[in-house]
């Protein structure tokens, strides 16, 4: 993609620079969300191998992953030696001009590098970072390695996650890199929102752990008042019922939440059982929660024998929240997920057209947008240096022959 294929920026955040320091998808993910809502987004990566994003996944023609189109979409990709005195030289110029800077590195990385945010908040007072780790940046465990999945066994959310017979389960994607990053996204708009009173930034600490505990309800406050420790549960929660997945004609499956009042009442109704609400067994939540197996056992004898297109106009007809359980195939011919134009295609030089997600929440005035995706490695270095930091092409040729940019 060249200069002249760039889409102008428009949205919320269009007036805002972002400097995205970073790997895999903490950091990076949080710049994504920055880049959906119109900041121009300038990644830094290794010039040799960039973004390790880059080839995560299932790999296709020329070893592209499909997941970089989309965690590197709507950013500027320029590759840069942060190691090196001249690449951390020009970090700091492209730092001058930003509101924000977003990173994931190891606590103490940036300090090393002479990044420090007093450093560049000494030259660029009002300055945003957010600062993306495992486990923040002060602690006795800071300096640990911190993926996703240990964010999520330390906030808690591994050891109540799968079937209570079997070891703890994974979410199947990286939801703590990801919750994380959104962390990250609050922190920064709070931050700016701050800034527009006192024209001062500021420094997000955005933990892994935390961001996941976050999320956890009232885990810790049920164990501090009750002495209770949730344990898995599988496709349910204990106590509310019914409200599981139920098997179909043919093995597929069917999810039914049926745990309010009147909402179980027309479940009966369209189960054609309308004496199991005065069973004294179901009578209301507190008793169906009790009796929960078998409800599920009752319900589950029902859906059993039926088609899951049947059971879905049924119980739409009826009031009942149903769904089936959405794989990729159902989401591309979902007409909700037309009709809200929740998946778009992104014209993508290699691939062609590439399906994805599209920018989240929906506003109504200011909406997200996919401008174009993942960019190949280095495609806007020429580009950032030349109208940003004023290199001639002489410098830019210079610094391409020491291995800099």
């Amino acid at each position: 993609m060249t200069d002249a294929d760039t889409p102008t920026a428009q949205g919320p955040l269009a007036d805002l620079r972002v400097i995205e320091m970073g790997t895999l998808i903490a950091g990076p993910f949080c710049g994504q969300i920055l880049g959906d809502f119109g900041a121009e987004v300038i990644k830094l990566e290794d010039p040799k191998v960039g973004d390790p994003m880059r080839q995560w996944g299932r790999s296709l023609p020329k070893g592209l992953s499909p997941w970089w189109p989309v965690i590197g979409r709507n950013k500027k990709s320029v590759g840069l030696d942060l190691r090196t005195p001249q690449g951390q030289e020009i970090a700091r110029a492209l730092i001058r001009s930003a509101d924000v800077v977003v990173e994931n590195f190891r606590p103490g990385a940036l300090e090393k590098w002479g990044l420090s945010y007093e450093r560049l908040s000494a030259e660029n007072p009002r300055l945003v970072m957010a600062r993306v780790s495992g486990f923040g940046q002060t602690g006795p465990y800071s300096q640990r390695a911190g993926y996703g999945l240990i964010g999520e066994a330390m906030g808690g959310l591994r050891y109540v996650t799968g079937e209570p017979d079997r070891p703890p389960a994974r979410a199947g994607i990286s939801i703590g890199d990801s919750l994380a990053a959104m962390h990250a996204v609050m922190g920064v708009l709070m931050a700016l929102h701050s800034r527009a009173r006192t024209g001062k930034g500021q420094v997000i600490d955005a933990a892994l752990f935390e961001s996941v505990l976050a999320v956890m309800e009232n885990l810790v406050t049920e164990y501090d008042l009750t002495g209770y420790v949730r344990e898995r549960s599988g496709s349910v929660l204990p106590g509310i019922a019914p409200s599981n997945a139920y098997p179909c004609a043919g093995g597929e499956l069917i999810l039914i939440g049926g745990n309010g009042d009147t909402v179980f009442a027309r479940l009966c109704e369209a189960m054609g059982q309308p004496a199991l609400t005065s069973e004294p067994k179901f009578l209301d939540h507190a008793s169906r929660g009790r009796n929960q197996a078998e409800l599920d056992q009752i319900i589950a004898g029902w859906t059993g024998p039926q088609s899951l297109p049947d059971l879905l106009a049924l119980l739409e007809s009826h009031g009942v929240p149903a769904s089936r359980v959405f794989r990729a195939p159902d989401m591309l011919e979902d007409p909700q997920y037309r009709a809200r134009e929740a998946i778009v295609e992104v014209p993508h030089p290699v691939f062609g057209q590439v399906k994805m997600q599209n920018a989240f929440p929906k506003l109504s005035a200011t909406p997200g947008r996919v401008r174009w995706p993942g960019p190949a490695l280095g495609a806007h270095t020429d580009e950032v240096l030349r109208e940003i930091v004023g290199f001639t092409p002489e410098k830019i040729a210079a610094l391409k022959a020491k291995g800099v940019i």
